[in-house]
């Protein structure tokens, strides 16, 4: 799997619509959760792509610094035809190491979806409020503890 990190404006157009593409195909069809997924928050971020053989298998998204400072992670996604392999742990430690790297000293935050709590805490991420409904799907906020 090759990993790649680019800003928004160097995403071609066939790398954004496999962006979209995986996104709708795991988030909106698998997960029945109609929801708008383009919120206008991708044109301000980075996004960190996992292609094998030109196909987009793992994606995550890093949003630069809100008005408090954070830095939010989100949009993790692993194509459904490629889990259970590992490739959610290397586009983790990847989306960490760039997130670092383009934010450093930075708070780390993410929106989790509660069921993958233990998944998230092996990368030192640390529940940081109670459970919450976001589109339908049980979340939790979790903060990298640095």
């Amino acid at each position: 799997m090759d990993l790649t990190t680019k800003y928004f404006d160097k995403l071609s157009k066939e790398e954004l619509y496999k962006i979209l593409y995986l996104r709708q195909e795991v988030f909106v069809v698998e997960q029945n959760c109609p929801y708008q997924d383009a919120d206008n928050l991708d044109q301000e971020a980075h996004h960190v792509m996992g292609f094998r053989e030109d196909k987009l298998i793992v994606y995550a998204r890093i949003l630069p610094p809100n008005t408090e400072g954070k830095v939010y992670i989100g949009r993790i996604v692993t194509d459904p035809k490629v889990r259970s392999k590992g490739l959610g742990k290397l586009l983790m430690e990847e989306t960490l190491k760039q997130t670092r790297k383009l934010y450093p000293q930075k708070e780390i935050w993410m929106s989790a979806q509660t069921y993958l709590i233990k998944f998230y805490q092996s990368f030192g991420f640390i529940v940081n409020g109670t459970e919450y409904l976001e589109d339908d799907i049980p979340h939790i906020q979790m903060k990298l503890n640095q």
